[in-house]
């Protein structure tokens, strides 16, 4: 089996740590980051059981953080 590497992005939301996949859309969260990587790591081992055989990921290399500002209208 092809091992595949995927990148991810933690944050604080409110009391929660949010873990979020770069490559595929799936999330999940947890009391601490840990445990939302943990939870995360789950969550895309049971999205990817479920998807089909020809799925492509995003290739994420890097990834840099920026924040944007925008003036609400």
């Amino acid at each position: 089996m092809k091992q595949v590497v995927y990148q991810s992005v933690v944050y604080q939301e409110g009391k929660y740590y949010v873990a979020q996949c770069l490559n595929v859309d799936v999330s999940s969260f947890g009391q601490t980051e840990q445990e939302a990587l943990a939870n995360l790591r789950e969550a895309l081992e049971l999205y990817l059981e479920d998807a089909p055989t020809n799925i492509t990921s995003i290739t994420v290399e890097r990834p840099t953080v920026h924040t944007l500002r925008l003036q609400n209208a």
